[in-house]
């Protein structure tokens, strides 16, 4: 079941998924089939030419982005602990001398650390694995202090390979710290799947979700065709495959 999620997965990638059509259609016309091949063939190419319009790609993200409102650290209720799920370390803002979280609209660490600055939970559950002393979630550590959150309002959560073991572990490190209601920080895009999980994991989720980025703007930008949007729509599709086989595995039990 497990290798079968991973390969749809793995399709999910709009040129992976264009490649293995343009293997059918040479199965079809080495059969001698050259309407079908044609056909085939030219569905391959006009999938991948799709979902590489910045409009497209940003329409499909929004089914995902869109399902949680993004609200100020202010409006947030209060919670037991904020979690904050790794997504990439390479923090860019690091190598400014004046960092404000408040300016930050996009960053994962720095939705978690306004949420703690508001007084909303206690604590911040660093959520990303690794190995040894490179985990994700000291490499979080170190970058959120920057953003004015101290050393003692932080708990790693290192072992993690994957959103369900996010999920699992950060929710036992919440319980730990008395409670289960937790400020679950991530993007917008991966929200539906993380939150999916950990309210399977037990915990009580309030979503923070984070946007990528901006979005395409004026006529050039929203139809001209990019790699950037081909891209962007392939973690789409990633997203919507394995939250499909999260829901599918939540009601298999």
């Amino acid at each position: 079941m497990k290798t079968l999620a991973e390969l749809v997965v793995s399709l999910s990638y709009p040129p992976a998924f264009s490649l293995c059509l343009l293997g059918v259609a040479a199965l079809a016309w080495l059969l001698r089939r050259h309407w079908i091949a044609g056909g085939i063939a030219g569905a391959a190419f006009a999938w991948s030419a799709l979902w590489s319009i910045p409009l497209a790609s940003e329409t499909l993200r929004g089914a995902l982005e869109h399902r949680y409102a993004v609200q100020e650290a202010a409006a947030l209720p209060s919670a037991d602990a904020i979690v904050v799920l790794g997504g990439g370390s390479n923090y860019a803002w690091l190598d400014r001398e004046d960092v404000d979280p408040a300016r930050l609209r996009s960053s994962r660490l720095a939705a978690g650390a306004r949420a703690w600055h508001a007084g909303k939970a206690p604590t911040v559950i660093l959520s990303g694995g690794g190995v040894g002393n490179t985990t994700e979630a000291r490499r979080m550590a170190a970058a959120i202090q920057r953003l004015g959150v101290p050393p003692a309002a932080l708990m790693l959560e290192e072992r993690s390979h994957d959103t369900r073991d996010n999920a699992r572990f950060s929710t036992a490190l919440a319980t730990e710290r008395g409670g289960r209601h937790v400020l679950l920080v991530t993007s917008a895009l991966h929200m539906p799947r993380a939150a999916l999980l950990f309210t399977q994991a037990g915990a009580e989720v309030t979503p923070v979700p984070v946007p990528e980025g901006r979005r395409a703007v004026g006529v050039r930008e929203r139809w001209l065709p990019s790699r950037r949007a081909l891209w962007r729509s392939g973690r789409a599709f990633k997203e919507f495959a394995a939250l499909t086989a999260a829901w599918i595995g939540a009601h298999a039990h």
